[in-house]
């Protein structure tokens, strides 16, 4: 009784050194993530008041007819002015970003860049997130049995699988587009939904919207899956060879458990860490493939926004992408320390 008690305690105080353990490196990433951010919105702050010219010279170029009188007032709207010190203009700036107030945009003035990111978000997320997380998951699928059987009848295939990785996916959206929406139209050539459509929670918008979308999410998972397949596959042929999975065949354990329990649980950590970069860049979406296929994304108004010197809304579009992937990598840390708990030993070295 005396040694069952002794065994508790001691399981009990290595689940609270784990812990604390646990805690611990959460707290230094989470302090990085948070100079990070402040680094962002003091870098995304600082650079466009460093470049010539301004958006209020942009639209007074484009307007000749308006008095110079009308530059102050511009100014005022667009919230660039640079009346008051530097530090004042800096909280001003802090205060907008936590309200979401990026100011108006220049490009349809008068309308809130928030308004033109809320527009667009949707359609990137449900669009090139879908498309990522299904390549990931059929990549990493096909990587993992690859990789146990290298050089068997699977692992033949792979050049022709590479193939795809190596076009670049502007030039495959334009061979399907070609091939499926004009030699073959079985689907949409441009545009997220069909035209006199007004988009809301209904049948006929949500089926056209589905449809539009097909073609650019083939082709971001024909392009994409290889890459995590051939990263997976290497990093499984190296993590087959180690010595914990080369004795879980010996103890007799089943084939499936041996794959999944030992070897591509250890395997997939560093494809978790791509894929939380690949997340993060989610929001930025397939800015070629959306201009390609004419689809109304994130991607596309940000080229927009560069085209026609769109200053603010640029600053919106690419703090954004700076969040996004400062949150996907910490959700990612936060996986891994719960399925890998070396990452605190090698945190702590």
């Amino acid at each position: 009784m005396t040694v069952s008690l002794l065994a508790s305690v001691g399981r009990g105080t290595r689940r609270l050194t784990r812990a604390k353990s646990q805690s611990r490196f959460l707290a230094r990433r989470l302090l990085f993530y948070v100079v990070a951010a402040w680094a962002a919105l003091t870098l995304n702050f600082l650079i466009p008041r460093a470049m010539p010219g301004s958006e209020v010279q942009d639209i007074m170029s484009k307007f000749p007819n308006l008095q110079p009188s009308a530059y102050k007032a511009l100014e005022a709207m667009l919230g660039v002015g640079h009346a008051g010190s530097i530090w004042h203009q800096y909280g001003t700036y802090l205060v907008d970003v936590f309200h979401f107030n990026f100011g108006t945009d220049v490009m349809e003035y008068p309308a809130k860049v928030s308004t033109l990111l809320a527009e667009s978000i949707p359609w990137t997320l449900i669009l090139v997130g879908t498309a990522t997380v299904i390549a990931f998951v059929i990549g990493t699928s096909l990587g993992i049995m690859a990789g146990w059987n290298p050089g068997g009848w699977f692992d033949r295939f792979l050049p022709g699988l590479m193939f795809f990785q190596a076009i670049p996916y502007f030039f495959l959206a334009l061979i399907l587009i070609y091939l499926f929406g004009i030699e073959i139209p079985l689907f949409p050539q441009s545009q997220g939904y069909a035209e006199g459509l007004v988009p809301g929670w209904n049948l006929s918008f949500i089926g056209s919207a589905v449809y539009h979308s097909l073609l650019p999410a083939f082709t971001i998972v024909l392009t994409s899956m290889a890459g995590w397949l051939l990263q997976m596959r290497n990093v499984m042929i190296t993590t087959a060879g180690e010595d914990y999975v080369l004795a879980a065949q010996a103890k007799g354990l089943s084939r499936q458990r041996v794959i999944l329990t030992y070897a591509a649980r250890n395997a997939i950590l560093p494809q978790l860490q791509g894929f939380g970069l690949a997340l993060g860049f989610v929001v930025s979406g397939a800015i070629v493939m959306e201009i390609v296929f004419s689809y109304p994304g994130v991607g596309l108004l940000l080229f927009n926004a560069v085209t026609s010197h769109d200053f603010p809304l640029m600053q919106a579009v690419f703090l954004l992408i700076t969040f996004a992937v400062l949150l996907a990598n910490l959700i990612v840390d936060l996986v891994i320390v719960v399925v890998d708990p070396r990452a605190q030993a090698q945190e702590r070295a």
